[in-house]
Formats: structure tokens, C-alpha cells, sequence
């Protein structure tokens, strides 16, 4: 089938669906790397992460090993985890500290800057051999927007501010929300998912599977009961889901289950209800009531096209996917908080993160047991298309419509076929 028609987008008549091929192709997955991956502003980690001189974390992004380093300077920079020399990987272990990066197949070794300062037996070369050649390579583009670390093997990508578009305002929603900035816990949840990496980019902005598939969590929030005592969102319209221009979308919730940020729920306990209305009251001060209320009140999950995600519900999560083959992905989650929680405050909000998004959480397995069988499902190849029409001629489209998933699919089906769109509209 021909990339054109691998997507049906007919808005008069409110009808969009995919190909299941775009799930199971091994052409398709490698014309993916090439034409998105490869071209595309890619997450690689957050400025928290590597806080001291010598701090480093090893990562795969889009099938490169990299490494982030904080240097002596202070700066962070980014290399290919591969020895200029034959090829060995610098970093072997995911985190550290180090003066020096020694190469353990040769002993070349660098400095924290990804200069060669040392070479074993350097006068056995000829005259010419000059070192700075052999300096550790960085990729064509690296930048960051608020602490968040993002390469680009593509040296012609457009900045990364008008890159992430719509989705800035969303990444302020949750920086801002720290009196002193955000910090990444120490530690990561790593997984699994036999199935295809766009099923997860759709899944994660998904508010129509929520009752069917987490009922259990619905069921378990709703026995502590809620607080509507000065309620602040009663009045407010519902949640809505956004295309954010260039495949980034949202799906924002009034949140009736309580933010460890703001909003206080009996699951909390009474013990945390001061404290967390002093944070809403310093939040008010500085902000404003409305600014406060889509801080505190309101949740979201947020897709920076094409495979991060920013969930900001229960608690906030930082949810890379790595995709691997046509039917696996490898998924890292990392929990972010303000700097300056500690103590009971950020004993809440971990809690709040592993009951619903930790391994063992209300929502994860869910999610890893739906997708997984959702590509099971796409051996009968007789069953050729998915539907993701719901809401499509809705003039107000909600969170358990899909139009934030017809705005990802809009851009990798142009961007698949060479082209570029700032899918915003929709209907």
C-alpha cells in the first residue's frame, strides 16, 4: 500500500483511519528511523539529572548510544557513546561521575569536555597524528527548553523553541509550578512493551479508555471519598484535548482527584491539607487564580511529538519511548518533583506517582496488557483498519474524543510522506 493511503482523513464526513500495517510494517519501522527519528527534535534528559562537575548518564536515543555529561565549566554537553578510536562505548554504566572518560579497550582517554588528553604509547603514531581529530563526536544539534535536554540528528532542524510550539506553554505549566525549579528522582522505571511504539504515544493522551480499562483505580480513588469543601472547579467547563501544532497535542482534565502540587483529596490524609494549601496560596500570589487553577486543578498529558511524554496527573512523569521493532519498544519513566519538596511532602507525592504510573501501579500493567494485546490482534490481517473517529465533527472536542491522537497521526503521515504540517485544525 502506498504511504498516501495508509491514513483515511475525511473530516466532512467525521471518518479517520489507520492502516494496521503503520503497527506491524518492518519497512514502514524503517522508513520511521529515516524520516522522523532521524529528522526530528528527540528527548535525552533533564539538566537535573547530572548536577555536579563529572555527572553523566548513558541513554539510547533513536538507536545511538549517547552520553550527558555536566563538564567543569558547568555546561551540559552531549557525545556519541562511541570511542573515536575503534569504536568502543565510553560510558558503560548508565550513571556515574568521572574526571576523565577512559576508553577500557585502548585507554584513550577524554576529558569532560570531549577533548583526547591522553593517548598510551602516543609516540608509536607518525608526526602528523593530531589529536584533535579524535575528539569525542557530538550529534548535529543539541538544546534545551526549561531544564529538558533534546538532540537532533538532523543539522537542518528548525530551533527547538519553534520546534516545540504549542507545547511550551504546556512544559511552563509544570516547571512553574516549583518555587525552585524541578528535579528528576534519582532512579528510573524501565520496561518492556511487545507491541509498536505509536500504540503508546496513542494510549498515553487516551482519556476514552480510562473507565473500561483503570476501573479498578476509579474504583479504589472513589472509596476515600472527595472533598468539595471550596471547591474551585465545579464551575469550570470540562477538560478538552488540543492539537498543539507540529504533532504535539495534549489532553488537559479538571482534576477531581487531587494534585499532590495543590489540590488536596482525603487520600492525601488531613495531615497534608495545610501544607498543600500553603503551596496553593503562594502559587496564587505569584500567579494569579487562573494560572493557579491550570496548575492545581487541571491535569494533562502531554506528547512532545514524536515519543515523549509529559504526564502531569496523579504526579509527573517523564515518559521516554525508545522504539526498537515493528512490535516492541522500550519505555523509560522518570518521576519529577520541585526541588524544594522533602519530608512528608515528597513522601505524598511519590506515593501519589507509584500508586497510579509505578511498575506495580493501578495504570501501567493495564496499559502494558491492552497494547500488547492490541498487537496480537493485528495478526488477523483481514482486520486492516482502526478507527480514531470519536469526535472528529464534535465543534468542542473533549478529553475522551480523539482529536489529540489525530493530531500525532497528522504529522507522522506527513511526515512519512516528506512533508511538514502544523495540524492544528480539526473537526
Amino acid at each position: 500500500m502506498d504511504i498516501k493511503d495508509l491514513i483515511v482523513d475525511d473530516r466532512d464526513r467525521g471518518v479517520f483511519r489507520v492502516h494496521r500495517s503503520c503497527m506491524t510494517s518492518a519497512g514502514l519501522f524503517e522508513q520511521e528511523r529515516e524520516r522522523i527519528l532521524d529528522r526530528c527534535w528527540i528527548y535525552l534528559g533533564h539538566e537535573s539529572e547530572v548536577e555536579a562537575p563529572g555527572d553523566y548518564r548513558r541513554r539510547t536515543v533513536a538507536g545511538r548510544p549517547l552520553f550527558f555529561i555536566r563538564g567543569k565549566d558547568g555546561q551540559v554537553r552531549v557525545f556519541l557513546n562511541s570511542c573515536p578510536h575503534r569504536g568502543a562505548m565510553i560510558c558503560r554504566r548508565d550513571a556515574g561521575n568521572a574526571g576523565v572518560l577512559q576508553c577500557f579497550y585502548h585507554a584513550w582517554s577524554f576529558s569532560t569536555d570531549g577533548d583526547l588528553i591522553g593517548v598510551p604509547g602516543e609516540d608509536a603514531y607518525g608526526p602528523h597524528f593530531d589529536r584533535t581529530e579524535f575528539c569525542l563526536k557530538a550529534p548535529p544539534r543539541v538544546d534545551s527548553y526549561r531544564g529538558f535536554h533534546f538532540v537532533s540528528f538532523n543539522p537542518h532542524v528548525e530551533d527547538l523553541v519553534t520546534y516545540l510550539a504549542g507545547a511550551r506553554d504546556y512544559l511552563d505549566l509544570v516547571v512553574d509550578q516549583a518555587e525552585e525549579g524541578m528535579r528528576v528522582v534519582p532512579g528510573s522505571n524501565r520496561y518492556t512493551i511487545k507491541a509498536n511504539w505509536k500504540l503508546l504515544a496513542e494510549n498515553s493522551l487516551d482519556g476514552y479508555h480510562l473507565l473500561p480499562t483503570h476501573r479498578t483505580y476509579v474504583d479504589y480513588i472513589a472509596g476515600f471519598g472527595t472533598d468539595d469543601s471550596g471547591d474551585t472547579v465545579s464551575a469550570r467547563p470540562p477538560g478538552a484535548a488540543k492539537a498543539l501544532g507540529g504533532g504535539h497535542c495534549v489532553s488537559e482534565n479538571i482534576s477531581r482527584n487531587g494534585r499532590p502540587i495543590a489540590r488536596w483529596h482525603p487520600i492525601f490524609g488531613e495531615e497534608a491539607r495545610e501544607r498543600i494549601s500553603l503551596v496553593r496560596r503562594r502559587l496564587v500570589e505569584k500567579y494569579g487564580e487562573e494560572r493557579t487553577y491550570r496548575m492545581a486543578d487541571t491535569s494533562r498529558n502531554l506528547l512532545i511529538y514524536p515519543n515523549l511524554l509529559i504526564m502531569d496527573f496523579v504526579a509527573i512523569s517523564i515518559r521516554y519511548i525508545e522504539p526498537v521493532a515493528p512490535d516492541r519498544m522500550e519505555v523509560t519513566a522518570w518521576h519529577l518533583v520541585p526541588r524544594e519538596e522533602s519530608g512528608p511532602a515528597l513522601a505524598t507525592r511519590l506515593d501519589s506517582y507509584l500508586t497510579f504510573l509505578g511498575p506495580g501501579g493501578f495504570a501501567t500493567p493495564d496499559d502494558v496488557e491492552v497494547l500488547e494485546s492490541c498487537q496480537a490482534g493485528f495478526r488477523a490481517t483481514e482486520a486492516e483498519w482502526s478507527d480514531i473517529s470519536r469526535g472528529m465533527l464534535n465543534p468542542s472536542p473533549g478529553t475522551s474524543d480523539e482529536l489529540q491522537m489525530r493530531g500525532f497521526w497528522r504529522q507522522w503521515h506527513a511526515h512519512m510522506q516528506g512533508r511538514n504540517t502544523t495540524n492544528v485544525q480539526d473537526r
